[in-house]
């Protein structure tokens, strides 16, 4: 039973989009591990872009500073 977890900052990731990469993921763990689709989990986490960091800044500031 797959688990695949995406996290993504919460920036407009729409359900089209969500739904698409739910498919998307599920047919490639099939495609390339031959995993049944029907055990097959994928989560999407939106994560504030407060709380996600790079390079020691968060998100928000870095894209208030233009990095």
């Amino acid at each position: 039973m797959p688990y695949v977890n995406i996290k993504v900052t919460r920036e407009g990731v729409t359900q089209e989009q969500k739904t698409r990469l739910i498919k998307g993921v599920t047919d490639l763990i099939s495609d390339v591990l031959g995993k049944n689709p029907q055990t097959t989990i994928v989560v999407i986490e939106e994560i504030e872009t407060d709380n996600w960091g790079i390079d020691g800044q968060c998100v928000t500031f870095r894209r208030q500073c233009g990095k």
